[in-house]
């Protein structure tokens, strides 16, 4: 199930902070540019009360407790998780900002072993000189020259937005080099299309 909403449209936003938990609060409060903080906070409000609709439960009865492949459970970052009292709440999350939207993913009651990723860009995010050097494998940037000129920064954005997705989904983040992840044909990995975006952003979803 995916839900996008604008990063200042949450539900209420007051109580946001109470919800935050301890290490992402910390994590916010080093924030130095006030508006990054706040899309963090919003951020991270948006994906409790999606998680709360998923369960159909009160926002405040979830903890979050985020695991990270490296550092281990109850971290500020990583896998997004949480606590449903006492006991790990029944789903596999995954969410990602882009230019004031959040892009949300769930599973409810997921098989042991399923992971998911998900990834929203802005295709203008991806535009820069030396981008396909860096991100893209030999075999991605023959298929970006066979693409009309009018369509190559949508679609440098769509294989950039698979990378993070699979990334994501792996756990690996940006530990692995993406300029040596070919994108095209990965099994479980597709871009996001039924989900109605907003102009000039792509999204990218990786189960398996």
């Amino acid at each position: 199930m995916f839900e996008l909403r604008k990063l200042h449209v949450i539900p209420n936003p007051g109580t946001r902070l109470q919800l935050l938990g301890k290490p992402a609060l910390e994590r916010a409060l080093r924030f130095a540019n006030p508006a990054d903080r706040e899309d963090f906070i919003a951020g991270r409000g948006a994906l409790q009360h999606f998680a709360a609709s998923l369960l159909d439960v009160d926002p405040a009865r979830l903890v979050p407790d985020y695991h990270c492949p490296q550092c281990g459970p109850g971290q500020d970052h990583g896998r997004p998780g949480f606590m449903l009292d006492g006991g790990p709440a029944p789903l596999l999350l995954s969410a990602s900002r882009a230019s004031g939207w959040v892009l949300l993913a769930g599973v409810v009651r997921p098989t042991d072993g399923l992971r998911l990723g998900v990834d929203l860009e802005a295709i203008s995010g991806v535009g820069f000189d030396g981008f396909e050097d860096v991100a893209l494998t030999e075999t991605e940037k023959f298929f970006l020259d066979t693409v009309p000129v009018n369509q190559r920064a949508e679609q440098r954005a769509r294989l950039w937005s698979r990378k993070e997705a699979w990334l994501k989904m792996t756990g690996e983040g940006l530990r692995r080099n993406p300029a040596e992840l070919d994108v095209l044909d990965l099994p479980g990995l597709r871009d996001v299309t039924d989900e109605e975006l907003p102009d000039g952003f792509v999204a990218a979803l990786a189960l398996g």
